[in-house]
């Protein structure tokens, strides 16, 4: 077991490891327990009653932030010709055109935050999806971020404000972000409500048994607190 610092264990004693919270109890202890130099990251922690080797049981989709994510998102789109010059009018930070592909498959160059691509641009993606996927960058229809050309401008003014795409992983986890440390206590609670609800509304229609089996809300270097989903 990795020793832990003082910081560390000092936070553990605000609050009984063994106890459930409800989300607004655990989402303020988690903010008293961000004392680290710079503005943690908080986040909910979701372990899924699901199956992940099953397709119909995978859990993936965006949710929008009421009051974003507290930082500025870099949003990448994969676009060329006409398409790309409406992508980089309507505030794309980085043009994907095959010189950046090349970039990304060769050097593994990763230097934004979120991915938008245009239909017709998605065979010359399929080169980086070893990349992408692992990372939560690969664009797909079903999580909202392969749009067509005259969507672009709304899809990435979302990215900026705070939509934030989520999917399980191989040990049918889901790790959300939803907002910093600094965020006021309410606005926070607001968006982990707002991933909460995104969460449940994907509840596969096949899944038996409890779905959301555990929830912990943590900052980036603090303890979890355990949630009450009840609440």
């Amino acid at each position: 077991m990795p020793k832990r610092g003082k910081r560390f264990n000092d936070a553990q004693k605000l609050f009984d490891r063994q106890v459930d919270y409800p989300l607004n109890e655990a989402v303020s202890l988690s903010q008293k327990m961000a004392t680290a130099k710079f503005d943690e990251t908080i986040e909910l922690h979701f372990r899924l009653g699901i199956d992940p080797r099953h397709s119909e049981q995978q859990v993936r989709s965006t949710v929008m932030l009421p009051n974003g994510l507290g930082k500025t998102v870099r949003v990448l789109v994969f676009a060329e010709g006409e398409d790309a010059r409406a992508a980089e009018a309507a505030g794309a930070d980085i043009i994907a055109d095959d010189e950046i592909i090349e970039k990304i498959q060769k050097d593994g160059w990763l230097e934004f935050d979120a991915t938008l691509a245009v239909p017709s641009m998605m065979p010359k993606v399929g080169r980086v999806a070893r990349i992408l996927g692992p990372r939560g960058l690969m664009p797909n229809p079903k999580a909202g971020t392969v749009v067509q050309p005259d969507m672009l401008p709304q899809a990435i003014d979302e990215m900026k404000a705070g939509r934030v795409e989520f999917r399980n992983d191989k040990t049918s986890n889901l790790h959300i972000p939803v907002g910093k440390a600094s965020f006021d206590e309410d606005k926070l609670l607001e968006n982990a409500q707002a991933v909460f609800d995104a969460v449940m509304a994907q509840k596969p229609s096949g899944i038996k048994g409890v779905y959301i089996r555990r929830m912990v809300v943590t900052s980036a270097m603090g303890p979890g607190v355990r949630v009450a989903t009840q609440s």
